[in-house]
């Protein structure tokens, strides 16, 4: 493998820190709404918005940073793991706007 940084994983690096900050600051203020009101709703959507973010950086994270050490392509794995979390965490937010 070379040496230099192959220019799609600079765009995943971006997107995935992009994800971060926005996903984090989303799940951030659905927790002070949680404190704030204590509705069960508030408390799963932060559940939610924190699964999909992690998805998102996790799907990075096996894409780069274990490809790398392991010299191979996870691509598949990542995509799994980053779509499966996805799937999750919006499920997590559809049952958010059903509890009472």
């Amino acid at each position: 493998m070379s040496p230099h940084i192959i220019s799609s994983q600079v765009g995943i690096v971006v997107s995935k820190t992009l994800i971060l900050i926005i996903g984090g600051l989303i799940t951030y203020y659905s927790y002070q709404a949680y404190q704030r009101t204590g509705s069960p709703e508030h408390k799963w959507l932060t559940y939610g918005f924190g699964v999909v973010t992690l998805g998102a950086i996790l799907g990075g994270v096996l894409d780069i940073v274990v490809g790398e050490f392991l010299n191979t392509e996870l691509i598949s794995t990542s995509v799994f793991v980053s779509s499966s979390m996805t799937a999750i965490g919006l499920g997590i937010i559809l049952y958010s706007l059903y509890v009472r």
